[in-house]
């Protein structure tokens, strides 16, 4: 098997035959090569499983834990803020004023008030990663030796090995398009498969339409204003296959997306792709790869147009909403694991959900509307087609924000936090109607049950069916635990 890197003696799974060799000698200590791989052995029977399929919700930048899932309606003015709470399905359950239609789903989800970890900057790779420790030089380096695995690509490499089929649909799919990739400057690192070599990395996705209407501003010194899609985009919109993927200036020269050009390949390719599948001389890349180019099953699952339109408003015609329903589509085609960013457009900085300034304007005009729809919108489509049950939804991020307001900027900010925060999970074996974890009056450390977002990742492979435990052989080809120190938090099974 050649490697696309250029590595002659690295085989298709990241092995190289010396790797293999040791790897094969174990076997004499009892210790199998499959399980050398994924040194999980058991897998876990209580509770886990249930899920078929994973939607990871991630708004970069990150959600005030306040204006969310954690309001303080007894805490001071400078805490508290500008927008009030409601109560929700669930008793003791308040929510921002804003989300009425979250507040009316809580039944179905669970919600965790007491996520923490100690690095509060934009570490998706932190958040989605079993990796150990962050420094924020990392966030630019996609590429960087010290990445570890994200989730979605440790559950397509554990599944590649449950179920080696080739030509089966992309496993490992990211929406809208590569993240950060839209701004003004860097791919973000996270959503990659480090040392699990660039066949796992995800599927992206790119899309085709324009925003409505401008967003509110980001910072208060902003020279231009965007149309954000995320605010707002016409039906016309479309998804496909990323025909991009290619480094981006300012990346290393490497390729971040070995899936690159796809549909530009087909009319010089097709026959050449064809000869090599027939003589078995293709690796896992070219093989998906032509699989794209010429099944229309993942195409017609991006396409959605075929949606009612009732159906689309219904999630908001914006563009988290479409990925949403995008999301469920391609769940039902097969895909085991999607994920859609909320992401930045146009500006990097204080971009999305990073409201250092103009905080309250951006939430009330721009962020809360566009969450209240597509969220209860996503857990009720999957309900009422029978498929909440097996598909768990995840909405998770890097952190979460100060609790006291930074009131010199008009429209107030908040800046990073990671002492706690809150997340929220349903579907595929998770309770519903839960509470985990308490905040302290002001929202600011963790008063009860403390939770990383490791453990957040290792009940994701736990629900789909993997031991929370299994291993992945690092770049020095050495077994580690996939999500790091991650554990099972019971507290969130159903």
């Amino acid at each position: 098997m050649l490697s696309i890197l250029g590595n002659a003696h690295r085989l298709c799974d990241g092995l190289t035959r010396r790797e293999l060799l040791r790897m094969g000698g174990l076997g004499l200590f009892g210790v199998s090569l499959a399980d050398s791989v994924a040194l999980g052995g058991k897998q876990r029977t209580r509770g886990g499983g249930k899920a078929k399929a994973c939607i990871l919700l991630f708004p970069y930048g990150s959600p005030s834990q306040h204006e969310t899932f954690d309001p303080k309606p007894d805490a001071p003015a400078e805490v508290r803020g500008e927008l009030g709470s409601i109560p929700t399905r669930v008793p003791g359950l308040r929510v921002c004023d804003r989300l009425p239609r979250v507040a009316s789903i809580a039944d179905r989800i669970t919600v965790i008030r007491s996520v923490t970890h100690p690095y509060p900057v934009h570490g998706v790779a932190y958040a989605v990663t079993g990796m150990p420790t962050y420094t924020p030089d990392l966030e630019a380096r996609p590429r960087d030796s010290r990445h570890w695995p994200f989730i979605g690509s440790v559950v397509d490499h554990l599944e590649a090995r449950r179920s080696p089929d080739e030509r089966a649909e992309p496993r490992n799919v990211a929406l809208p398009w590569m993240l950060n990739s839209k701004t003004d400057l860097l791919v973000n690192a996270g959503p990659f498969a480090a040392f699990l070599g660039q066949a796992h990395d995800p599927v992206w996705t790119d899309f085709d339409g324009r925003g409505t209407h401008e967003v509110p501003i980001y910072t208060q010194d902003q020279k231009k204003r965007f149309h954000d899609p995320y605010g707002g985009t016409l039906p016309a919109g479309r998804f496909s296959i990323s025909a991009g993927g290619d480094a981006l200036p300012d990346v290393p020269v490497e390729r971040l997306n070995l899936r690159r050009s796809l549909l530009s390949q087909l009319d010089h390719a097709r026959s050449r792709l064809d000869g090599a599948l027939t003589a078995g001389a293709v690796d896992h890349q070219r093989a998906q790869a032509y699989h794209l180019l010429t099944s229309s099953k993942m195409r017609q699952a991006l396409d959605i147009a075929r949606e009612p339109l009732q159906l689309r408003e219904r999630y908001g015609m914006t563009l988290f909403g479409q990925s949403c329903l995008a999301a469920r589509r391609l769940v039902e085609a097969g895909c085991k694991f999607v994920t859609v960013f909320w992401d930045g457009y146009g500006q990097f900085g204080n971009c999305a959900w990073d409201t250092h300034q103009n905080h309250f304007p951006r939430l009330k005009e721009y962020l809360l509307p566009g969450f209240d729809l597509a969220y209860p919108a996503l857990i009720e489509d999957l309900e009422q087609r029978g498929l909440l049950d097996e598909t768990l939804v995840l909405w998770l991020s890097e952190h979460g924000r100060t609790p006291r307001i930074d009131t010199k900027w008009t429209g107030g900010g908040r800046d990073h936090w990671s002492r706690v925060y809150s997340v929220a999970l349903a579907g595929g074996g998770v309770a519903r109607g839960r509470v985990v974890g308490e905040s302290d009056r002001i929202g600011g450390d963790v008063k009860q049950t403390p939770v990383s977002p490791k453990d957040l990742l290792a009940t994701t492979l736990h629900l789909l069916g993997h031991d929370a435990d299994s291993h992945v052989l690092d770049r020095e080809g050495r077994p580690v635990r996939a999500v790091g120190d991650g554990r099972v938090r019971e507290e969130v099974l159903e």
